[in-house]
């Protein structure tokens, strides 16, 4: 099961690399509505995320109640970039040593005695590692479209982008 983990992260970092090269650094305290996130909070949460790979394979719970959370703002894209390299590297390492009886570990997600919810390893993998990726992904695709920088294309072409 690891491989095909494996497989999906490599190939889609490539994609979220794309995206994330493309923060302007002379930008990183815009944000689209007083509700968003500030362009490097979004930028560097997308960065970050790949930790969860970690999290759900070398734990069997996170707990929001206790959990320490290390939050450093950066400074320019290519600080953005370099974490997301960092932490692409320590998910895939974490991946390689996952075994299947632990991918199929439960994992619970909880807030102190409250719990979010218990899950299978390899589907916390695909809600907190992959989709939650993705879903960021797609925001930061919508403030480089507002703050009219190219989008790159992730499937295909893009509006910005053609395939020949």
């Amino acid at each position: 099961m690891n491989a095909a983990l494996i497989g999906e992260l490599k190939h889609e970092s490539v994609n979220t690399r794309k995206m994330l090269e493309r923060v302007p650094t002379d930008k990183l305290d815009w944000q689209p509505h007083e509700k968003s996130m500030k362009l490097e909070r979004l930028a560097t949460h997308i960065a970050e995320l790949p930790v969860w790979f970690e999290r759900i394979i070398n734990d069997n719970e996170f707990d929001f109640a206790t959990a320490v959370l290390k939050r450093e703002p950066k400074e320019s894209s290519e600080a953005i970039v370099k974490l997301f390299d960092e932490r692409l590297a320590d998910a895939i390492k974490a991946l390689e040593s996952a075994s299947d009886e632990n991918l199929n570990d439960t994992w619970t997600f909880r807030r102190g005695e409250q719990i979010m919810f218990q899950l299978p390893k390899k589907v916390a993998l695909r809600s907190m590692g992959f989709n939650h990726i993705y879903h960021h992904r797609g925001q930061l695709s919508v403030y480089l479209r507002l703050l009219d920088i190219a989008v790159p294309g992730m499937y295909g072409p893009s509006a910005d982008e053609k395939l020949f």
